[in-house]
């Protein structure tokens, strides 16, 4: 096949005429476009956050297979992968208008299959050092990167009042991927499914095998399948086309860092929990077999995202994110009346309560904070271009570029409370042996977003 025939090809993935404000545009086949591109975007989504979470699931059983590393280190593991995947979200936030959202998101899930890969021969091999887990875990972080760029492509899609609900499926459904990954892993590490790579486990105390590799390979078919739907099946938008410099005066605006402080506190502890809520519940109620029960708090926030975006459109975006902080106070005070004294007392099932309305409340919380982003920036765009007496036209394009650019950068800003909140918990549990250390300083903070979003958004505007 010819180079210029291959273009041709390509290029037919690219769609130049896009006006999705346009009602007859829309209803004719705008929606069904954007419908497509929705449905391929949410389980390449999905496994991303498989691939991100995957050491809240391997490192419990490391030890179990051979390996001896502390506590400490082990909460390091879980932890890693958000803080790379935080700081990657930066660049790819600013990716799908320069690559193109078909192109970014087959390549973004093709090369999660590394990590996934190298992980399941490093577990089978005791005397892996642990600097290797440390470069695997920061690998799988990449995978955590994904959703600035999904989330990005997929605002560029839909018209402005259609944002939320599409956005709170694409994030919400896709978010349910660390309950996916936490239900799955535990079952396919007792069932040998990969032997003909070689892969013999481990045998346990009780007589039963355990193979680990397992947790990190089954979501290899998947990503073949889906990086091949994603550039077989999406689209590039010509419209969404901007370099880097066009996108980047969004970093001036006073509301990126306000909203990306009010994003750390629902999506970071989100995430944050969904990473550290394993080895938690093991260090307090060790009697507990608590990777049975870990799938539920991530499936609840995740559930939450995915309406709570269709929520914040019919009721505002602020007021329900101002009675969600509130929520979260209560709900992180109330979580210090669960934790066990000196390994004495502490109930389990008050504390996996309590940690189950704090998942609720994060899951919540992301959506109607990423509709209020979408909003303001929106907002704040159409007003300087129509100031400057540029066109509609051009205020729209503006507006849908600079919203991108706002919602990948401030879902960066949001991910580095994965990293934070299980090492907050690591260090609390090695200085004093209590997390309570730890879960002060969260109350705090819930408590100052809870006055910021009354006293920047609130008092302003009802909406």
């Amino acid at each position: 096949m010819s180079h210029s025939s291959v273009e041709e090809k390509a290029s037919s993935a690219v769609i130049t005429d896009w006006r999705p404000e346009d009602p007859a545009f829309w209803q004719q086949k705008g929606h069904r476009i954007a419908s497509r591109n929705l449905w391929i975007s949410v389980p390449c989504l999905l496994l991303a956050f498989c691939v991100w979470m995957l050491f809240s699931a391997v490192a419990v059983n490391l030890n179990k297979v051979g390996f001896r590393f502390t506590t400490d280190q082990l909460f390091m593991l879980t932890a890693l992968p958000a803080l790379s995947g935080a700081l990657l979200r930066v660049p790819y936030a600013f990716m799908v208008p320069v690559f193109g959202g078909r192109r970014w998101t087959a390549f973004s899930t093709g090369i999660m299959i590394v990590p996934c890969v190298w992980l399941g021969f490093a577990v089978q091999d005791p005397s892996t050092p642990f600097s290797t887990f440390v470069i695997i875990s920061l690998l799988c972080g990449f995978a955590g990167a994904n959703f600035a760029s999904s989330m990005a492509n997929i605002s560029f899609f839909f018209p402005k009042q259609k944002q939320g609900g599409a956005l709170g499926i694409n994030g919400g459904l896709g978010n349910m991927g660390v309950s996916v990954m936490q239900l799955v892993a535990p079952l396919v590490v007792s069932l040998s499914v990969f032997a003909f790579f070689g892969s013999s486990g481990a045998a346990q105390p009780d007589g039963s095998m355990l193979y680990l590799e397992n947790a990190a390979w089954i979501w290899v078919p998947l990503l073949v399948i889906f990086t091949l739907a994603a550039w077989f099946g999406m689209n590039d938008l010509a419209a969404s086309k901007a370099s880097l410099s066009e996108q980047l005066p969004v970093l001036k605006r006073g509301h990126l860092w306000i909203m990306s402080l009010l994003y750390l506190a629902t999506f970071g502890s989100f995430i944050g929990f969904s990473a550290g809520f394993a080895m938690l519940a093991k260090t307090q109620f060790p009697d507990v077999q608590i990777l049975h029960y870990a799938f539920f708090g991530p499936f609840i926030g995740a559930l939450a995202r995915s309406t709570g975006g269709a929520i914040s459109d019919r009721l505002g975006g602020t007021r329900v994110t101002l009675v969600n902080f509130v929520v979260m106070a209560i709900f992180c005070a109330l979580l210090f009346l669960t934790l066990p004294t000196h390994g004495e007392g502490g109930n389990f099932l008050a504390f996996f309560a309590v940690f189950m309305v704090l998942f609720l409340t994060a899951g919540l919380g992301s959506a109607s904070t990423f509709q209020m982003i979408s909003l303001i920036f929106r907002k704040i765009t159409m007003e300087r271009v129509k100031a400057q007496g540029g066109t509609e036209e051009r205020a729209m394009r503006e507006a849908a570029t600079d919203t991108a650019a706002a919602l990948g950068f401030i879902s960066a800003i949001g991910a580095i409370g994965g990293f934070f909140i299980p090492k907050a918990f690591g260090a609390s549990l090695d200085l004093t042996g209590s997390p309570a250390g730890a879960m002060k300083v969260f109350l705090v903070f819930y408590i100052a977003c809870v006055v910021i979003t009354w006293a920047v958004y609130g008092r302003k505007t009802k909406k």
